[in-house]
């Protein structure tokens, strides 16, 4: 039983790092076509961009199933690609974007964070210039309060 919530728990952590790498080189990279209406916002509530939503829902599905049939760790695997995926769409789609009307009143200092953060990333319209394709690990300089002097 523990070392199926750590293979959950390693698989999220691990989940972060590759949301950061595919934002960074797939997203701004070679399947930039999906992720500009992002960037630069077109008319509609569905974005091309919601595509990556399948694409990681593959592995994830590929995971549960195969665990199931061979009853192996594959299946906490799954699990720990899906509860990130939960996780990035509270965060990006809800609490950011606020896509859906949910939690608006947030405000805590990590909310503050992540939304300076996501802010500074979608200064940049293009293609390069990124910064900030993580999503839950938030760097120490978004978390100061640029209306204090300290």
């Amino acid at each position: 039983m523990l070392i199926n919530i750590l293979i959950i728990a390693a698989t999220f952590l691990f989940m972060e790092f590759m949301a950061w790498f595919t934002h960074k080189y797939v997203m701004h990279g070679f399947l930039w076509y999906l992720h500009k209406d992002h960037h630069q916002v077109e008319p509609g509530f569905f974005e091309k961009n919601d595509a990556f939503f399948l694409i990681f829902a593959i592995p994830s599905a590929y995971c549960y199933v195969t665990g199931l049939m061979f009853n192996d760790f594959r299946l906490y695997i799954g699990i720990g690609i899906s509860v990130y995926g939960f996780a990035y769409f509270v965060i990006h789609e809800i609490i950011i974007h606020q896509r859906f009307k949910l939690f608006t009143r947030l405000n805590n200092r990590y909310v503050r964070a992540i939304r300076r953060a996501h802010k500074i990333h979608h200064k940049h319209l293009g293609k390069y210039q990124g910064e900030n394709f993580g999503m839950l690990i938030v760097p120490l300089k978004y978390w100061k309060d640029p209306n204090t002097s300290k």
